[in-house]
């Protein structure tokens, strides 16, 4: 008990320290289905775009961006551009603003930094990075801040998921060559994130959403984790900025001072890093160079002064207890501010027993906080959740049901709910899933931080029947 205490205590301080100037509460959604589709948020959409809906398994039909960009070759990019456009705007920014809103996480494929993707046997669409960048810029210019999550990793991180851009059972993510892509991905927005005034919303990047919870099918995950916060911060000491708790020093040729991919490259050789962080830093010099060239970033990147005083970027982890099986810790990645991430749905069963009671009694009792503290994973926040049930839940118990998970995941981090919208059509309803409909449908406070019953779990508390409170 004396650790989960001592790690609690340690969650509020360091989210007060780590993102200083920033809420140190997070209240957000998820901005899904816009750069990484994920049908079954816009289903009708997914149709009319050419996509299809799959009877037996993702893997059968067109219902990822990669079988898309297979199935449409010559037109995918002109397509997902029309959707990039229109799903996430500036009028959504307007209404999460206006309901109290500080945080979005906002799911990425690898292939957002197009030189990646090994076109000889991967497609995915181009373009991305160009809304991406208009949209990051709204949010800055809202006062939202960011967190660039890669959600979709190169090979592919999980089976059978269309969040991972590819539905297969061929994971190949967890290999040299795929941790490899991944760190020069986080190479890319680390620097970006620091130097494209665009990327100024961003305080966070998320190494890896959801990588596969058995342990034992994810070989040297720990190493890519200590490899990814060495990679941010190696561009961190490149630009001149205080890592905290960091004994780490680089010393940059005044040559290159007013050049930061002539640095990034000469820094490259560093032997204070790792021989795969060295490769990284090395492989996003050209990529770099072309995104400059691409969006007008050539002065900023290649013949202008670098050295800032802002602050480091948040490194962040799914937590340890996301696996089971001897799995690494996170924590021992650290170097400099650092959270954690867990996602909770209680709608695809293994939580609770499908009843109102059971889910009640289950989330008023979540022991999930204490449980990463006691292993060093904090702060931490809860990256996905929503209203989902596994029965039909009525009005009345969804205003509890919301109130409920707010309130339990408040004792962290914060929380961020999956999604901010969802499509609204004779295929769709959102009632559970939409942030912003179930504000309409009075279910979510319009204030983020209040709860209609504040006493919810005073008549739940303790009570371990039919549930469990992991």
């Amino acid at each position: 008990m004396r650790h989960i205490l001592a790690g609690l205590v340690l969650s509020s301080t360091l989210v007060a320290h780590a993102w200083a100037g920033k809420p140190t509460h997070i209240y957000g959604v998820n901005l899904g289905g816009w750069l990484v589709l994920e049908p079954p948020m816009l289903p009708q959409e997914w149709l009319d775009m050419g996509g299809e809906s799959c009877p037996r398994s993702c893997w059968s039909c067109i219902s990822t961006e990669s079988s898309f960009a297979k199935a449409y070759p010559d037109t995918v990019d002109t397509k997902c551009a029309q959707h990039w456009d229109t799903w996430f705007t500036q009028d959504d920014v307007s209404a999460l603003k206006a309901a109290g809103i500080n945080t979005v996480r906002v799911p990425l494929g690898y292939w957002i930094v197009e030189a990646l993707v090994d076109r000889s046997h991967e497609s995915y669409p181009r373009g991305g990075l160009k809304y991406l960048r208009r949209g990051l810029g709204w949010l800055k210019d809202a006062g939202i801040q960011a967190i660039v999550d890669h959600h979709a990793l190169p090979g592919v991180q999980t089976p059978n998921q269309m969040f991972a851009g590819n539905c297969t059972t061929d994971v190949q993510f967890y290999t040299p060559y795929n941790y490899h892509r991944a760190l020069v991905w986080t190479t890319v927005m680390t620097t970006l994130s620091h130097l494209d005034p665009d990327f100024g919303s961003v305080f966070a990047i998320e190494a890896i959403n959801e990588p596969i919870t058995n342990a034992t099918f994810t070989p040297n995950y720990g190493t890519f984790q200590k490899n990814f916060v060495q990679v941010m911060r190696a561009v961190e000491l490149i630009l001149g900025i205080s890592v905290p708790s960091s004994s780490l020093s680089l010393s940059i040729p005044a040559s290159v001072s007013n050049n930061f991919t002539a640095a990034l490259s000469a820094a490259s050789s560093a032997n204070i890093f790792q021989a795969e962080v060295q490769a990284a830093l090395s492989d996003a010099v050209p990529i770099l160079l072309e995104i400059g060239a691409a969006y007008g970033l050539q002065t900023i990147l290649e013949a202008s002064p670098f050295k800032q005083s802002g602050d480091s970027l948040v490194a962040n982890f799914m937590d340890m207890n996301w696996q089971y099986d001897k799995p690494s810790n996170p924590a021992d990645a650290a170097i400099g501010p650092q959270a954690y991430d867990n996602h909770l749905y209680y709608s695809f069963g293994g939580v609770a027993a499908d009843d109102p009671e059971s889910y009640m009694t289950s989330i008023c009792n979540l022991q999930r906080i204490q449980a990463d503290a006691a292993v060093g994973n904090s702060p931490l926040w809860f990256g996905e959740w929503s209203l989902g049930t596994q029965f039909n839940a009525t009005d009345e118990f969804l205003y509890k049901w919301a109130d409920a998970q707010k309130l339990a995941y408040s004792k962290g981090a914060g929380w961020i709910f999956w999604n901010f919208k969802i499509e609204i059509s004779s295929l769709s309803s959102g009632r559970q899933w939409s942030y912003l409909e179930g504000l309409k449908l009075g279910f979510l406070t319009q204030d983020p931080a209040t709860l209609h019953d504040p006493n919810v779990c005073v008549p739940y508390m303790h009570n371990t029947s039919n549930s469990t409170s992991s």
